[in-house]
């Protein structure tokens, strides 16, 4: 850092008491709070024991985050703000100017992993199963149409029917 963390303090505090009304008594206690917020910062910035911030926000360029840790049974949670979801929406995502495309390409999301939680992917699962809408589309409609057969011959289907209604039939033809 070019400055030291005394000094950034201190400017911060005097940018606070040009916009703010700030009273000579709460000068010192708002440099000591604002130093020793600086003082987590340079520590949750500095590397941890696993390579990277302890506390660092993985939007500032750490792609080394751990995406499978953000998608839970019951939450999403959004690796650029922290806020957690049901499902990370395109809506969401465009906030921070990304898509779903370019927002798995950023933290080496696989493309077939869904961005929603676990419970609601099982849902959506268990609803296709029910519902089948495979069955339903109308290519599927149009394939069975033409490899139905023609009707069947009425001797064939006297063959179909059992021996004790062929003997009833035979007795009534004679």
């Amino acid at each position: 850092m070019s400055q030291t963390l005394l000094e950034m303090a201190k400017d911060l505090v005097l940018a606070q008491i040009h916009t703010q009304n700030i009273t000579p008594e709460s000068i010192q206690g708002a440099l000591h709070n604002t130093y020793e917020t600086l003082q987590r910062l340079e520590h949750s910035e500095s590397p941890g024991e696993n390579g990277h911030g302890q506390g660092a926000s993985p939007s500032l360029g750490d792609r080394a985050v751990d995406w499978k840790s953000s998608i839970t049974r019951h939450a999403v949670r959004c690796l650029e703000c922290g806020e957690t979801f049901k499902q990370l929406s395109a809506r969401h995502l465009s906030a921070h100017d990304l898509d779903p495309r370019s927002y798995r390409v950023k933290y080496n999301i696989p493309r077939t992993q869904s961005l929603s939680a676990r419970a609601v992917t099982a849902r959506r699962r268990e609803l296709a199963q029910q519902i089948r809408p495979w069955e339903l589309a109308p290519s599927k409609q149009d394939a069975e149409a033409k490899t139905k057969t023609p009707p069947k011959t009425q001797a064939k289907t006297a063959k179909t029917t059992s021996p004790r209604t062929r003997a009833k039939k035979a007795a009534a033809r004679s």
